[in-house]
């Protein structure tokens, strides 16, 4: 492990324990949000109990959610073309502006811009947060999924498709202005993008075979490839380690940053996607509709019911 990974990772811990910490003075609880695809709906989960808390209705087809922190979560509808914000009070907002196809969200660090790919008109929507309105956009040339931000806020890596031949990296000089600056060519068809804590290292997961490529940020240089499970494969980071899930193969794998696997567990299947808050992984079922939790060195600690099918989770700090 490089010595920057390795002191981010060592941090870490030190944030985990600061979350909860953080949130009482604000009155707040960490929460889980769940999109509930068919429901029109998200559902809020205190993790801690397992107990549902809410539910709160949205407009159609919310898919993906991506937290904020203290200020809530962007969700993408993206059948309706349409972005809504839910606030810390659980409340919903629209989002001011055009959208063809939404998919997912990268957060600025300073959480007032966030990033969203818009597969229908190919391009990486700019989001001013607090105004809660489009303030930007830039052509990336397909139809752009997933997408990674570095822990600087200067470079995007964003996925031309769920089997993408090519990465965009956008630079963020201008954080409004995102330019494109170069391509990258995976030695496979690309899925998920990740960047690691430390923000040195990228690591591409495959829609089209069990292979995983990490990368050195900088330079674009390809390090090496790991094997992986089924196709799609969906990637986070917590600390030192890296959680990475297969929802075909129902599987949740646990790796060192360096690649090495430590530790597997099973997941239901179609937990496809995978993120992670406060001191706990979070990974959703598109199949059952359930929403598993583990800890941040992936043991599994519960699994919980919420929709007919989940897409999507993240946290917040709900008041």
């Amino acid at each position: 492990m490089d010595r920057r990974e390795f002191l981010a990772a060592a941090a870490t811990p030190l944030l985990l324990g600061v979350a909860p910490a953080f949130a009482r003075p604000y009155g707040g609880t960490p929460l889980a949000l769940v999109t509930a695809d068919l429901e029109s709906s998200v559902v809020a989960v205190d993790v801690s109990t397992g107990r549902v808390v809410r539910r709160l209705r949205t407009p159609a087809d919310p898919r993906s959610i991506e937290s904020i922190g203290w200020i809530g979560a962007l969700v993408a509808h993206t059948a309706g073309g349409r972005m809504t914000l839910i606030d810390s009070d659980l409340r919903v907002h629209p989002i001011t502006g055009v959208f063809g196809a939404p998919r997912y969200t990268a957060v600025s660090p300073n959480r007032r811009l966030a990033y969203v790919t818009d597969s229908a008109r190919q391009e990486v929507v700019v989001v001013d947060v607090r105004g809660r309105r489009v303030v930007g956009s830039v052509d990336v040339g397909g139809p752009c999924r997933h997408l990674g931000i570095d822990r600087a806020g200067t470079r995007l890596w964003v996925a031309l498709g769920s089997k993408a031949a090519a990465i965009a990296v956008l630079s963020l000089a201008e954080a409004r202005r995102p330019r494109l600056v170069a391509a990258i060519r995976p030695p496979f068809l690309a899925h998920d993008v990740g960047f690691t804590p430390g923000g040195r290292r990228v690591w591409v997961t495959s829609g089209d075979r069990r292979r995983i490529a990490i990368y050195e940020a900088g330079t674009g240089r390809l390090v090496r490839t790991i094997a992986a499970d089924a196709p799609p494969q969906h990637v986070t980071f917590m600390g030192d380690r890296a959680f990475v899930t297969s929802g075909d193969d129902a599987i949740l794998r646990v790796h060192a940053l360096d690649g090495r696997l430590l530790r597997s567990a099973p997941v239901p299947v179609g937990s496809y996607n995978v993120q992670h808050g406060h001191r706990w992984i979070l990974s959703p079922s598109l199949s059952e509709g359930t929403l598993c939790s583990f800890t941040a060195r992936g043991v599994p600690l519960d699994e919980v019911r919420v929709a007919r099918s989940s897409h999507d989770a993240c946290f917040i700090v709900g008041t």
